[in-house]
């Protein structure tokens, strides 16, 4: 009864469990870097600007009109391309170590020398610090649970794009 009250068919809930959901993995996030000072990768730092992607198009369909169809699909875009980055991570972090690419210069330098195309590449492939566990919860490490973030996100999306269907179908007089 409370799992479908809480996926009923109404585009602005689902738009806003997307929004707090967002901000939830966002703020673990920052709570990972400055609580347990864990400085993020390029990798990590690619799935956070995805993971604010599928917020923001969250939240401009709430603002503007959760049952317009284009908002979920952004979302859902940004959130298989923030879900790719993670599986991109997972991968690197899968590799034997003599395979893992050279460590790269972190994020501070890179945005003081080097010019925006090469940071944008070094974001998008990674770097071997890309491939470093540093923390496990439950035996899953940050990218994993990114990916379980990106999947939820994607989830809510597909259930918002069918709700708002849903309701406009119910809206227009036969």
């Amino acid at each position: 009864m409370i799992l479908t009250h809480f996926f009923r068919d109404d585009a602005e809930a689902l738009g806003a469990y997307i929004v707090a959901l967002t901000g939830v993995l966002l703020a673990s996030a920052l709570v990972l870097e400055h609580a347990m000072d864990m400085a993020p990768c390029p990798l990590c730092l690619m799935q956070r600007i995805w993971f604010g992607w599928v917020g923001l198009f969250a939240l401009a369909s709430l603002i503007h009109n959760p049952r317009w169809g284009i908002y979920p699909v952004l979302s859902l875009l940004a959130g298989l391309i923030g879900g790719g980055f993670s599986v991109r991570q997972l991968w690197l972090q899968s590799l034997p170590a003599d395979q893992v690419p050279a460590c790269g210069p972190d994020m501070a330098y890179m945005l003081e020398n080097f010019p925006l195309a090469e940071i944008l590449a070094q974001m998008t492939r990674g770097t071997g610090d890309c491939a470093e566990v540093a923390w496990r919860f439950l035996g899953l490490s940050i990218p994993a649970w990114a990916l379980l973030g990106f999947i939820a996100l994607a989830v809510l999306a597909v259930l918002q794009l069918r709700a708002g269907s849903r309701q406009q179908r119910r809206a227009v007089p036969a």
